[in-house]
This record gives structure tokens, C-alpha cells and sequence, in this order.
């Protein structure tokens, strides 16, 4: 057959008209567009699952990470301990993963506090009015303009330090760059039809925020919230480093990236390689987590 008379391809017109064809059209865009959810539901599942085993794992090792056994100490990594050993023959393998719980765990709670603060501070700039608005405005230049670290410092050596010293002044400075997407998100939900109605019948802005806000936040919010997570654990690990952060006898990374650096020098080497690579494992997850959670709740994405 010549490539003159070989039929054409049906124009997408003639499909859409024809009402036995069209149901097939969207048959397929959906079936394309259920793939794509379903492997970022897979992904999503996956990493979620790495993490949770990473906190559980942490969790039951905590007794093991404590442990001394002065017989074994300074031993390299090896099969019994694949992390090696410390100078007080503490297995690193173990005091790794229960540092990394602890991380997660003070993570969950100060990215789960700063967020709440970013989107009670975003609501009510955007619903409150211009002097408000200003108001919000003024107090996030004010707490992004100071050092961020130095902040945290003060704020964590001032509440005593330890585990709710750093998770509340992780959580008090971490909500402006937050606050400014979701405020900049509901401003321009106030711009959409159905806001200028639900105003015109006199609804107050407490059931506007509650309605319609909060919902329309919601995949921003989430996403935030997790792109939270990596900034809130390796901050906990700087200035637990520095010293002002969790004490010495909790296993928490900075705690073990601070004491190996004295043990560097005589050739103790995985005292701070697998710690750190450890670290950096747990933040790309996360990091990973916001980008799948991104991916899905995005429509467009979906169809890649």
C-alpha cells in the first residue's frame, strides 16, 4: 500500500463528536494519568516505609547504643560491627541509627509546630487586613533578618538546651519562608469567583479561612511541611555539634560527629564517615518524600 493511500488517523474532533469514541478517549487519558499515581504511590510508599524502619529500628538499638564493652573498643568495621566500635566499644552501627530516631523524632515535632505557626501567621496576614498583612510582613523580615543559626543557638541555650530546647527553637525559626508561600497561595485563592460570592452573602472570614482556605492550603501545606524535616534535622546536628544543642548522653549524630573529631587524628576514620553518610542518607529521603508528594499532588506532574 503507498503512504498516499493508507488511511489518515481519526482527528481527535471526530472522536470527541462521536459519543461512542469519546468515552474511550478519556478511558485512556485516565488509565495514562492512574499509572503515574500509582507509581508515586509506590515510591511514596517505599521511601515512607525506609524512614519509619529507620525510627523503629533506632528505637530498639537505644539500649545497644549505650552499651560499653571497653574489649572491644576502637574495632573497625567488620561483619559483628559494621559501623566499628568507639573508644568505649560502643557499637556505632547502633548509636547511628538510635541518633537518627531521635533526629527524626525531633523533627516530627518541631516541622510539625513551625508549620501550624506558618499557617495560622499565613491566614490571618492574608484574611486580616493591610495593616495586618504589614504586620506579618514586618515580624518575618525581622526573624529572617537575624542569622538563623545564631538564633537558634540563643533560643536553644536559653530553654536549657536538651531534646524540647532545640525542638522549640528549631520550630520558632523555621516558619518564614513557609508563611510567605502559603500567604502568597491565599492571596490568590481571594482572587477566584466563588471568594467574592461567599463574601457578597456576608460569610464571615473565620469560615472563609475554614472553608475554603485551609482546603485550598492543604497540598502546599504538606509539602512544606516535609521540605521541613531536612532543615529541622540537620540543624539539630549543627548545633548539637557546636555544643548547644541535645547533651552529650543522648546518641544523637552531633553528639557523634563532635566526639569522633578528637578521634580522627589516630586513624579512627568510621567514627564520622558512616554517621554523616548516615545523615545524609536520612535527609535526601526526606528530601525525596516532599518531591514525590509534590509530583502526586500535582496534576501535571502526574502524566509524566
Amino acid at each position: 500500500m503507498s503512504p498516499s493511500s493508507a488511511p489518515s488517523p481519526e482527528p481527535v474532533s471526530s472522536l470527541v463528536n462521536d459519543p461512542d469514541e469519546f468515552p474511550r478517549l478519556l478511558h485512556a487519558s485516565a488509565a495514562h494519568g492512574g499509572n503515574g499515581r500509582i507509581r508515586l504511590a509506590i515510591a511514596l510508599a517505599v521511601v515512607s516505609c525506609l524512614l519509619l524502619a529507620v525510627v523503629v529500628a533506632g528505637r530498639l538499638c537505644a539500649s545497644i547504643a549505650v552499651a560499653t564493652n571497653f574489649t572491644a573498643k576502637n574495632i573497625a568495621p567488620c561483619f559483628e560491627h559494621p559501623f566499628g566500635t568507639d573508644w568505649m566499644g560502643r557499637d556505632m552501627c547502633a548509636r547511628t541509627l538510635a541518633g537518627l530516631s531521635t533526629s527524626i523524632l525531633l523533627g516530627l515535632v518541631s516541622a510539625g509546630v513551625s508549620s501550624v505557626i506558618a499557617c495560622v501567621l499565613a491566614c490571618t496576614a492574608a484574611l486580616g487586613g493591610a495593616r495586618v498583612d504589614a504586620a506579618v510582613e514586618w515580624l518575618i523580615d525581622l526573624v529572617m533578618g537575624i542569622p538563623h543559626i545564631v538564633l537558634l543557638i540563643l533560643i536553644s541555650y536559653a530553654l536549657g538546651r536538651g531534646f524540647w530546647g532545640v525542638a522549640v527553637g528549631v520550630a520558632v525559626t523555621h516558619w518564614p519562608s513557609l508563611t510567605r508561600v502559603l500567604r502568597a497561595e491565599i492571596l490568590q485563592v481571594r482572587t477566584q469567583p466563588f471568594i467574592a460570592c461567599s463574601q457578597a452573602l456576608g460569610v464571615s472570614r473565620l469560615r472563609l479561612a475554614c472553608d475554603h482556605m485551609l482546603p485550598a492550603l492543604l497540598p502546599q501545606y504538606i509539602v512544606g511541611l516535609v521540605l521541613l524535616f531536612p532543615h529541622a534535622i540537620l540543624h539539630e546536628a549543627s548545633i548539637t555539634f557546636l555544643g548547644f544543642g541535645l547533651t552529650p548522653e543522648q546518641p544523637a549524630i552531633g553528639v557523634i560527629l563532635s566526639e569522633s573529631m578528637s578521634y580522627l587524628t589516630s586513624g579512627a576514620w568510621w567514627l564520622s564517615v558512616f554517621p554523616g553518610l548516615a545523615l545524609l542518607f536520612v535527609v535526601l529521603l526526606f528530601d525525596r518524600l516532599g518531591s514525590l508528594l509534590r509530583r502526586l499532588m500535582t496534576p501535571g506532574e502526574v502524566q509524566l
